[in-house]
């Protein structure tokens, strides 16, 4: 009697485990409460959940359930369709469980990506006092991804959607909330914004591995990877013994390495490797951005360059990154439009601000003619902020005009608004006229303008390439540009110097794209 009463235990156990064990409907972070999602689109939404199992989701904005069973890996996913710009709705996801999902919002969605101009929190930003007390807006949502790298792609981020408050928007990006808040103002309609940013990153380090891997433009950048990590642990043994030694030598110990001399100080790559480990090829890719994918988005804003200002060792030369730039960032670019699958959405992205990089990279303005070049692909846009950036702060505090900026290429560009100027002058062409030259443009509004309050930076040369000041005068829509010092003109550099403030603006107050009308070789060219 006592072995039937075990077998009937064990039975009755077996059966309650094989429930207990099932595993219940699973979402991701970015599919919860307070979301918004895009209108008038079809919303991918999905999660996990046993093997075979049938999940059905419901929005409550219209009465038509979709069912998609679990694959061979337990993930799921089904399409819905959105409706025009509403809410607030719920959306009901059934299987074993039942998961309600409540306070949804359809409008507008964007993300915005880069390092840390675009990470810059809110409060750390000009007006941020009395900006974070206005921001009280029940129609704009935030989604922060927390975080995080990783050597292969990641199912989920960390993050959850919240009301836009004076709570919630503090440590929020600030360029993403301005560039959000003028969305909202003008097309009254529910506004979701995600911030998958990480300060000081790499463009590298937001691209698929695979894609990398199979795009030989761009593979040096793996190799200089390689190269660092097989360099690492004979520099960090020279370094810890130089370290030991000068400790022995003065009777000091050391705590930080800022407390050594320059000379004893661990090198780029000791600190790549373990400060910087996040700016390695695809990391945040995989632990940040591949976990939002596919949620339905608009498009993207942009704020990243920084990170691949500075040199690197490479093969015992200097390798200076905007030269492989002019190729990584496009190919970032066409490589999350094929990854989300909705086609060329808007890419709108800011140019790097004035800033002294000194050392670090003799030609840093290539960096920034590497993102103007990549206005050549189909919808996107460049704000430029040589105007409003700080020569000794790499994090510039007006952030309102940043995102006020972007905003303007959406609402032109994107919303079909009318009469909005959305850039500043863009070199066109150049023309030589004996002694000078004569430089046309596009975006020039309703005229163009020199201003008196900062030096002027236009410069002209010779076949000698030594650059002078020029002289400059506006006719018309376009700039004749010479110098008693240059006789038979050959280029036009403006804004040149990463350093420099511009004095070419349009009427409505936006500043001309640097640029350089000759292709001659540089040092980081």
């Amino acid at each position: 009697m006592k072995t039937y009463n075990s077998l009937y235990a064990i039975l009755i156990f077996s059966i309650l485990s094989g429930f207990i064990l099932k595993a219940e409907i699973k979402l991701p972070s970015i599919i919860s409460d307070h979301m918004v999602i895009q209108q008038n689109t079809n919303v991918t939404i999905w999660g996990w959940a046993d093997i075979g199992e049938v999940v059905s989701v419901k929005g409550s904005w219209n009465d038509k359930e979709v069912k998609n069973s679990t694959d061979e890996n337990g993930k799921w996913k089904v399409i819905l369709k959105s409706p025009k710009a509403g809410g607030s709705y719920e959306m009901e996801i059934a299987g074993e469980n039942k998961i309600v999902i409540k306070d949804i919002l359809v409008g507008e969605v964007w993300l915005g990506s880069g390092q840390s101009n675009m990470q810059r929190p809110l409060y750390k930003t000009e007006d941020a006092e009395e900006e974070i007390s206005k921001a009280d807006f029940y129609d704009i949502r935030l989604f922060h991804v927390e975080r995080d790298y990783w050597d292969e792609v990641k199912e989920d981020c960390d993050g959850k959607w919240v009301k836009c408050s004076p709570e919630t928007v503090s440590d929020f990006s600030a360029v993403a909330y301005y560039f959000g808040r003028e969305l909202y103002d003008k097309l009254n309609v529910p506004i979701g914004l995600i911030n998958c940013s990480y300060g000081g990153s790499t463009v590298e380090a937001w691209i698929d591995k695979k894609t990398l891997e199979s795009n030989m433009d761009v593979h040096a950048v793996y190799e200089m990877w390689k190269e660092k990590v097989t360099e690492y642990p004979e520099l960090k043994m020279k370094y810890l013994k130089g370290v030991k030694r000068w400790e022995d030598q003065n009777g000091v110990k050391i705590t930080k390495p800022s407390e050594l001399p320059e000379e004893l100080r661990p090198s780029n790559t000791i600190k790549d490797i373990e400060e910087k480990f996040f700016t390695r090829p695809s990391y945040l890719y995989n632990a940040m951005l591949a976990p939002i994918i596919p949620f339905p988005i608009k498009g993207i804003i942009w704020y990243q360059g920084e990170g691949n200002v500075r040199e690197w060792m490479y093969k015992g030369d200097k390798h200076y990154r905007q030269k492989e730039y002019r190729k990584l960032f496009p190919l970032l670019i066409s490589d999350w439009r094929e990854k989300w699958n909705i086609g060329d959405f808007p890419f709108y992205y800011v140019q790097i601000a004035t800033f002294d990089y000194k050392s670090q990279n003799p030609n840093a303005s290539l960096l920034r003619e590497s993102q103007t070049m990549a206005m050549d692909m189909p919808n996107t846009g460049m704000v430029v902020t040589a105007d409003i950036g700080d020569v000794n702060d790499i994090h510039p505090k007006n952030k309102k005009d940043v995102g006020k900026r972007l905003s303007r290429w959406a609402l032109a560009k994107t919303y079909g608004f009318e009469n909005i100027v959305y850039s500043g002058p863009l070199y066109k062409s150049m023309k030589k006229l004996e002694d000078k030259i004569r430089i046309d443009f596009y975006y020039t509004g309703s005229g163009l303008e020199l201003r008196k309050d900062v030096q002027n930076c236009f410069e002209i040369a010779g076949q000698d390439k030594v650059f002078y000041q020029a002289e400059v005068k506006i006719e018309g829509s376009v700039i004749v540009v010479n110098s008693d010092k240059v006789t038979e003109p050959e280029s036009v550099r403006y804004n040149w110097s990463i350093t420099s403030l511009p004095n070419l603006f349009n009427k409505e107050g936006l500043p001309a794209v640097p640029f350089r009308t000759d292709n001659w070789e540089l040092s980081g060219n």
